[in-house]
Parts: C-alpha cells; sequence; structure tokens
C-alpha cells in the first residue's frame, strides 16, 4: 500500500498518512516516537481495512481486517512481540467462516478447521507444540 505523507510522524501526538488521491490512508498515535494506542488502515476507497491496537511501535491486541466491499475477512491477535496468538478466523465472501486457527507466539497449535463457503467442515488438523532444545 503506497501512501504519501507529506509530514514527518510526530514524537509524541496523533499522526495520519494519506493516498496520493488524497483519501486518508493510515492514522495513529505515537508515544515515544513509536506507533501506541488505536491504529487504523483504509482503501483507497475510504472503506475501513484493518483496525487494531498498537504497543510501542508493534501491533499488539485483537486486530480486524475487512474487505474493499465491507465485509469482514478476518479476525486474530498478537501478543506484546507482534507474533500472532490466541484464535484467528477468517471468513468466506458472505460471512461464513472459512477457517479457524491457533496460534502461540506465532507457532501454529491445536486444532485447526476449515469450511467450505456453505459452512461445512471439510478439513481438520491438529498442530502440537514443538519441544524447544
Amino acid at each position: 500500500m503506497k501512501t504519501t505523507s507529506k509530514t514527518k510522524p510526530p514524537t509524541n501526538g496523533p499522526h495520519q498518512e494519506y493516498y496520493k488521491n488524497g483519501e486518508l490512508a493510515f492514522t495513529c498515535t505515537y508515544k515515544d516516537n513509536k506507533k501506541h494506542g488505536p491504529g487504523k488502515f483504509y482503501f483507497k476507497n475510504g472503506q475501513l481495512r484493518a483496525a487494531g491496537k498498537f504497543k510501542a511501535g508493534k501491533m499488539a491486541g485483537p486486530w480486524k481486517w475487512w474487505r474493499e466491499t465491507g465485509e469482514l475477512w478476518q479476525t486474530g491477535g498478537f501478543d506484546d512481540n507482534e507474533k500472532q496468538t490466541g484464535p484467528w478466523t477468517r471468513y468466506h465472501r458472505g460471512g461464513k467462516v472459512e477457517d479457524e486457527r491457533n496460534y502461540l507466539a506465532g507457532k501454529q497449535t491445536g486444532e485447526w478447521k476449515t469450511y467450505d463457503a456453505k459452512g461445512k467442515l471439510i478439513k481438520t488438523k491438529t498442530f502440537k507444540p514443538k519441544e524447544r532444545s
């Protein structure tokens, strides 16, 4: 996603970036020179693309992503190191669940399920935590 921002992000305070067509592309707040707090990304048509929070410059906690049409596409979360953690869900166009996944510190874990566009379970795979050496 290419954006144009004529201003340098602030050390502290709100910040916005814009597409070349003038539409808002991204908005967040900076704290101690890093993204911190709520952040939102937008498509060129103005539709919300993603929303969540930043902590010390990294995506942290729950996030949501949408398609350009406004339909929910994916939900999931990040730990404080910006690694996927907890349940993640993706949706087919039309709103039915496409898959359900689980992560622990960025690693696949637990039962992953995949569904067809009508909501029928078509695949299940289990990931076991890998032992550390």
